[in-house]
């Protein structure tokens, strides 16, 4: 009776998690209000350099995200609904769990339940209400010129973001932050795996551009610009990217 019990007061608890993930997730994407971003500082190397390179970052190094919210949201009419309020959370100690070596998806489950829980843990949102949470983790380029994999997870709203601790990169460290902040919010990839080349047409930010190449623009969720058939260029920074008509419809814009 007594085991009866316990079992049914776990299920519930689990449905009032689920439920609760569902309706944040559901939020998000209302666009009723400005919809918080909190960004978060990790010193992924623990270098003096990455270190001092996070002291001097502020709350203006990360507007040009929000400024380009609102631009792309006015594009498809929704700027008084669609807005971003950017906030700088401060610099933080621990360290996110890694994410899996292999892509066994129990193991990604796993790691997506302890991610949460240490964000849980470690990042006090300001106020009530669905919010976005980006734990951004610098390294100093000199030490480290290849950067692993970030990951943007749908349930828990929450980033694991890997970028230089550089001025010269801060920009293209943009774009990557709004590519896994819209994965929070139900965005999918639009390049291909095996070739990290923009998928036609939703990897192309202008797909019916007549001649279709160049582009002039990268999808943000393809992360690169199609020059030809076989080259594809690294946006500088968010001016030279937009957010696609199916990236739009992910989002909740169409």
């Amino acid at each position: 009776m007594f085991k009866a019990i316990r079992i049914f007061i776990l299920l519930l608890i689990l449905a009032a998690v689920a439920l609760g993930t569902w309706r944040a997730q559901t939020r998000a994407v209302e666009w009723k209000h400005a919809l918080p971003l909190n960004v978060y500082l990790i010193n992924g190397d623990g270098s003096s350099v990455t270190a001092e390179y996070m002291r001097g970052l502020t709350l203006a190094d990360f507007k040009p995200i929000e400024a380009f919210m609102q631009e792309e949201a006015a594009r498809y009419g929704r700027e008084s609904r669609a807005s971003v309020d950017v906030r700088l959370g401060g610099i933080l100690a621990s360290q996110p769990p890694a994410p899996p070596g292999n892509h066994s998806v129990l193991e990604v489950m796993l790691w997506s339940l302890k991610m949460r829980w240490w964000s849980y843990l470690n990042a006090d949102s300001r106020g009530a209400g669905t919010q976005v949470k980006i734990f951004l983790l610098y390294f100093d380029p000199a030490l480290k010129n290849r950067l692993a994999h970030s990951t943007g997870l749908q349930k828990g709203l929450i980033g694991r973001v890997n970028v230089f601790a550089s001025r010269d990169m801060a920009a293209q460290n943009n774009v990557v932050i709004v590519h896994e902040f819209l994965h929070t919010l139900g965005a999918t990839d639009k390049y291909d795996a095996a070739t990290n080349f923009p998928v036609f047409p939703d990897g192309y930010a202008i797909p019916d551009q007549l001649p279709l190449l160049p582009q002039r623009f990268a999808e943000v969720m393809a992360g690169r610009t199609p020059i030809t058939q076989n080259v594809a260029e690294t946006p500088a920074g968010l001016d030279e990217t937009l957010i696609g008509k199916e990236t739009a419809a992910e989002i909740n814009w169409k």
